[in-house]
């Protein structure tokens, strides 16, 4: 595997687990108080998987507006303009993350499950295509953010969300179902 590869299947990675972590939620908050106290090392341990995700998220918007003022190509540039200013940024949909747990119900968990499956993936693949048909192997790198650290860190969060799971469930990752949007 090259190193463009790997950081394209980082990328992937992280979507596919932000949206299991999403949907094992919807199936947990839905059936049940999020203020249990069986819940709340899973709740936690989702919280803090989709906010550090989304937050890279984030940060890779913000590298990749910077870099969509410097391509030559006119049109390139103005369709990386266009899909950075799409609704859906990683900041909207930590806001629903917010909103839901602030609401703390089911129908809050799903609606924030909803937008990031409908609005927040479908700009992030809009933004996928645009990089993978125009970005350099140097833009990947600069773009991503991806390290041995940052993989090791997503690993580590994302097996506490596993460890955490009520008895039942199964994050869809686990499982190779293919998660909804992802």
């Amino acid at each position: 595997m090259n190193e463009l590869e790997l950081i394209r299947a980082q990328l992937a990675a992280e979507r596919r687990h932000a949206a299991a972590v999403a949907d094992a939620g919807t199936a947990v908050f839905a059936t049940a108080p999020a203020s249990a106290a069986a819940l709340e090392g899973f709740r936690q341990a989702s919280v803090d998987y989709l906010v550090c995700v989304l937050a890279w998220f984030e940060e890779r918007d913000r590298r990749l507006a910077h870099l969509a003022s410097r391509p030559a190509d006119q049109a390139v540039r103005a369709a990386l303009d266009d899909a950075l200013a799409r609704p859906g940024g990683s900041r909207e949909t930590l806001e629903k993350l917010e909103a839901a747990l602030a609401t703390g119900t089911g129908t809050a968990w799903r609606e924030f499950v909803q937008y990031f499956h409908g609005v927040w993936s479908a700009r992030r693949e809009a933004l996928d295509a645009l990089l993978g048909a125009n970005a350099r192997i140097a833009d990947w790198r600069a773009l991503a953010g991806v390290d041995a650290d940052t993989i090791l860190e997503e690993r580590a969060r994302y097996a506490r969300v596993r460890a955490a799971a009520p008895e039942g469930v199964r994050l869809a990752a686990e499982t190779g179902e293919v998660p909804r949007g992802g």
